[in-house]
């Protein structure tokens, strides 16, 4: 099982077509056979929880259950991204980002550690809590907050998300989420496992968001996943963050 993130960021002027792509790219998804979930989601300014959305950037997360992954046999900038993305998502899909001209980042991605339901169903399969794997790590956190409950997430997530940004061994994230404000995720990429632990555990403006969490019991349904990162194309704001610098296909 592989699962997919692509971040896509229409040009300024055809934001709007960010917004249709919601409803329009739902039935290339749904007939799929290949995918076996999905989630279509908006996104955040600031790479995190944020209330502010961001309408140039989409994001669609996918789970292929029987992909074929030989493509990966040779470098990925010796291919054709369009042909990649066909693969994963289908023609339809493919063509709608094409159309609008949009730019395209796509990682691919091996869950191998996690706990949590998304939608009452634990779509990741049966994970370890734990492993022994220490490189570069992707991690994929994402809750649904209780109405009641709003405004003290809100008031709590900024200080942590203002700060990841800085530290040791951060590669890069987004927020996304499928309901401003109320269905969340942050999607973050670290050098290794202790680089993302420091973050975690040991950060006190996080380890006090922890707490207040499970103390004031802000969600009704939470999730976490790690993933190894296999591979990445294409770029966001022309640049690869699991590269950490611009990425140029011919290169």
């Amino acid at each position: 099982m592989i699962t997919t993130l692509t971040i896509v960021r229409y040009p300024k002027w055809f934001a709007w077509a960010g917004i249709l792509s919601m409803a329009i790219l739902r039935l290339p998804l749904w007939t799929n056979r290949h995918i076996g979930f999905w989630k279509l989601m908006g996104s955040g300014k600031n790479g995190s929880f944020d209330k502010t959305p961001d309408l140039s950037q989409w994001a669609l997360i996918a789970i292929h259950p029987t992909q074929d992954l030989s493509f990966l046999d040779t470098p990925m900038e010796k291919k054709e991204h369009q042909t990649i993305l066909l693969q994963l998502y289908g023609p339809m899909i493919t063509k709608w980002w094409n159309f609008w001209k949009c730019e395209i980042w796509t990682v691919i991605l091996r869950p191998i550690e996690g706990h949590g339901l998304w939608d009452g169903q634990a779509v990741f399969g049966k994970l370890a809590k734990n492993t022994d794997y220490e490189g570069n790590i992707a991690v994929l956190t994402r809750a649904t907050i209780r109405l009641k409950k709003l405004n003290s997430f809100w008031s709590n997530v900024a200080p942590v998300a203002n700060t990841m940004h800085h530290l040791e061994g951060f590669m890069g994230s987004f927020g996304i989420g499928e309901i401003p404000w109320i269905k969340q995720a942050t999607f973050s990429m670290w050098e290794s496992k202790s680089a993302m632990r420091n973050f975690a555990y040991k950060m006190q403006e996080h380890a006090t968001v922890i707490q207040k969490t499970k103390k004031e019991d802000w969600y009704s349904e939470e999730m976490f996943v790690r993933f190894i990162p296999i591979a990445s194309f294409g770029t966001v704001r022309d640049i690869d963050p699991l590269k950490r610098k611009p990425y140029l296909a011919n290169n």
